[in-house]
């Protein structure tokens, strides 16, 4: 009797261990620690979303509309003039909604909301996973999924809306984004499993929102977080594959709020933060070095998209090369290409031939090859010199983790090159060029500041004591500088 009472006491025992640690319904909804700056604000901003997430169908199909209107409505409704309107010409309205507002705004928006407009807004990545639906759902291939593709993604599209002149001309606006557009409807007609194949892995747009999104204010949080790091998987309610509990970085989020149930202690919870906190804890955060080269090259791109413009060494170098090529007798050069590659409008009075493609495009890709080897160069010495002051890191995570303190300079960059016509539409509102200019140095000025304060907080976390700590800050310094002074002609042009 006494062993059975011992069996029993031992079961019962067991019992309640085992309902103890199983959640209980009363468990479920107890609150917990949000965290953060602005946990209420964070918390009403969520119970907003989630509880209008199932009519964001229609905000998606409305932008849809919109969207297709801007990039299409131009090419039909073409400008009355040059000088047309943009309140008084649909077509002069469009482009300036495009590059004046849209663009620019986008890249700002991610200090403040993330890739809120990914999630929330973009018509691509919706018309994208409406496609998914309807087709095949095949595996995502490897070639889709390798890091590089966005950076190729974006690259090609730097180049090509630059060689086809989609800032001037509504045919090449159509042409290249309504391209994209129907490459976003078909790798998610053709891969993924009720998920946004294209958002994750081939959107240019989405490479440098989801970058930049590390240094917004935006994060959503595992409330269980799981050990490992960041993880890919199609098993998930995620639209981007993002392991849920084990989410760690906040470049694949889209912010769809489809992950979050307030009313649990289950799914991910909305978390606001000080901009770049992320990065200056980037080690905690999945940094890679495919996010690193981006901000190289795409810093080098932009800048050569600029640049070719207004530098007088480009049309003294075209003209060299113009001369050379008859004396060579490649005639071919001088003929006119496709208008999907490149502008041909002579009513217009810009003819582009395959010389000038191939010298645009050679431009641009000398400057990112230029500024991405200075960069590399600055981080190398200050991860080198790091390592000599005391830092943890080996060389090669020291070197990504030092890469990121470029981000603010990358992100002003592609804003002055890709966005610069933003400051234009300053102009036309009345702000004369002396303040425009000021607001453009106020600008870069901010980004270096805010690159040397990243890489500051960058060395303290590799365990470089603040007295040694300003020496591997110097090629730091000297990189951003570099960026700051090729930008120069943006800065003081009108």
């Amino acid at each position: 009797l006494a062993s059975l009472h011992v069996i029993n006491v031992a079961s019962t025992s067991m019992s309640d261990t085992a309902a103890a640690s199983r959640p209980r319904a009363n468990d479920l909804a107890q609150p917990f620690l949000r965290g953060g700056s602005l946990p209420r604000v964070a918390a009403r901003i969520e119970a907003f979303f989630v509880r209008y997430r199932r009519a964001m169908w229609l905000v998606h199909a409305g932008m849809f509309v919109v969207f297709v209107a801007l990039l299409f409505g131009p090419a039909l409704l073409k400008a009355t003039s040059d000088n047309a309107d943009a309140f008084g010409d649909f077509a002069a309205f469009a482009n300036a909604a495009i590059w004046s507002v849209w663009f620019p705004l986008v890249f700002l928006s991610v200090i403040f909301i993330g890739r809120g407009w990914c999630g929330l807004l973009c018509p691509m990545g919706a018309a994208s996973e409406w496609a998914n639906r309807l087709g095949p759902r095949l595996a995502i291939p490897a070639w889709v999924r390798w890091p590089g593709t966005p950076i190729v993604s974006f690259l090609v599209v730097t180049v090509w809306a630059q060689t086809a002149g989609a800032r001037d001309h509504a045919e090449a606006i159509a042409i290249v984004f309504g391209s994209i557009l129907i490459a976003a409807v078909a790798l998610g007609f053709f891969f993924g499993r009720n998920k946004r194949a294209w958002c994750r892995h081939m959107c240019p747009i989405g490479l440098l929102l989801g970058v930049f999104s590390r240094i917004g204010a935006v994060d959503f949080r595992a409330k269980r977080p799981r050990a490992g790091g960041d993880a890919w998987t199609e098993k998930t309610a995620c639209p981007t594959m993002i392991d849920l509990n084990r989410k760690t970085e906040s470049r694949h989020c889209i912010e769809c709020f489809r992950c979050v149930s307030p009313k649990s202690n289950a799914g991910l919870y909305l978390r606001l933060r000080p901009p770049g906190e992320e990065v200056a804890a980037i080690r905690e955060h999945n940094g890679n070095l495919s996010e690193v080269l981006f901000l190289f090259t795409g810093t080098g791109a932009a800048l050569g998209g600029f640049l070719w413009l207004v530098l007088d060494s480009y049309q003294t170098l075209r003209a060299a090369l113009g001369n050379w090529v008859i004396d060579q007798q490649w005639y071919w050069l001088g003929e006119p290409g496709p208008m999907w590659l490149m502008a041909v409008y002579p009513h217009e009075r810009e003819v582009l031939r395959w010389f000038d493609f191939f010298l645009i495009s050679g431009y641009m890709m000398s400057w990112m090859t230029i500024i991405t080897a200075a960069l590399a160069a600055a981080t190398a010495a200050a991860t080198w010199l790091a390592r000599r002051a005391g830092g943890d890191a080996p060389f090669g995570r020291g070197f990504v983790e030092l890469g990121y303190q470029f981000l603010p300079v990358a992100m002003v960059s592609l804003l002055l090159g890709l966005g610069g016509d933003l400051f234009e539409a300053l102009g036309s509102l009345g702000l004369g060029a002396g303040v425009i200019n000021f607001f453009k140095g106020i600008l870069v000025l901010g980004a270096v500041s805010w690159s040397l304060g990243l890489g500051w907080r960058l060395l303290a976390r590799q365990g470089v004591p603040a007295s040694a700590r300003w020496l591997p800050l110097l090629p730091g310094a000297l990189g951003s500088l570099t960026v700051a002074a090729a930008w120069y002609p943006a800065v003081f042009s009108t």
